[in-house]
């Protein structure tokens, strides 16, 4: 059996209400709850929420909210692996045989159905215990640079200052859009990071939404793939 787990706390600070935020028309969670049903890769689609508006417009929606996301796993500083731990294990005291998880972030409006088969397609492939979307960093991390208080400018790499770009290792970064596990490993491993497999998407598709200026941007962006 196959489950996407839907992380939606209700605390969020620097925009209220982000999960349920209207985006593009409708709340942003459903961006994700609509992708992963129409992929058909799943057996149940849950949402894992301190939050009963939450809960309630992600049941309108089509997904399911089976059990309650403990406080202690819903402030701040709770990092993924322990939240999709808790709804796995919770998923399988009602008596589900899981065998993927799919943890997929409520914030992802750019979020394509290719790219949730292609990284399945990876994990099951392969030997990692997790696969996720990278994309490659739009500048070479070699040749980054730091600026002092005076306003100097120093390269953090000073052995590659005057390397042509060209000639440097490509770098990525995680799209931070979802990401595919064994069950197994959800429930026995924190790294997801070092023990996954990235699965290349172009970096067009991976906006931030973080703050107000980003939500902004991220609406005229996805605006003009409408158009």
């Amino acid at each position: 059996m196959n489950i996407a787990i839907i992380p939606a706390r209700g605390g969020s600070k620097r925009i209220p209400r982000k999960n349920i935020k209207i985006f593009a028309g409708k709340p942003m969670i459903a961006h994700a709850i609509t992708a992963a049903k129409a992929s058909g890769l799943f057996d149940h689609i849950v949402v894992s929420t301190d939050d009963e508006e939450i809960a309630v417009i992600a049941r309108g929606l089509g997904a399911e909210t089976p059990f309650h996301r403990p406080n202690e796993l819903a402030n701040d500083y709770t990092a993924t692996v322990p939240v999709i731990a808790h709804g796995i294990r919770s998923c399988c005291d009602l008596g589900w045989k899981i065998d993927y998880v799919c943890c997929i972030y409520p914030g992802v409006p750019f979020l394509q159905i290719e790219d949730l088969k292609g990284a399945l397609g990876l994990l099951t492939k392969g030997d990692g215990d997790y696969s996720f979307p990278v994309t490659e960093f739009p500048s070479a991390i070699q040749r980054a640079l730091k600026r002092t208080e005076r306003g100097n400018m120093q390269p953090f790499y000073p052995q590659y200052e005057l390397t042509r770009t060209q000639d440097l290792e490509s770098a990525y970064h995680d799209a931070g859009q979802f990401y595919w596990g064994r069950a197994e490993a959800w429930l026995q491993n924190n790294k997801v990071h070092s023990s996954g497999v990235g699965y290349i998407i172009p970096n067009w598709r991976v906006v931030d939404i973080d703050t107000p200026e980003d939500w902004a941007r991220a609406e005229r962006i996805y605006k003009s793939f409408q158009d």
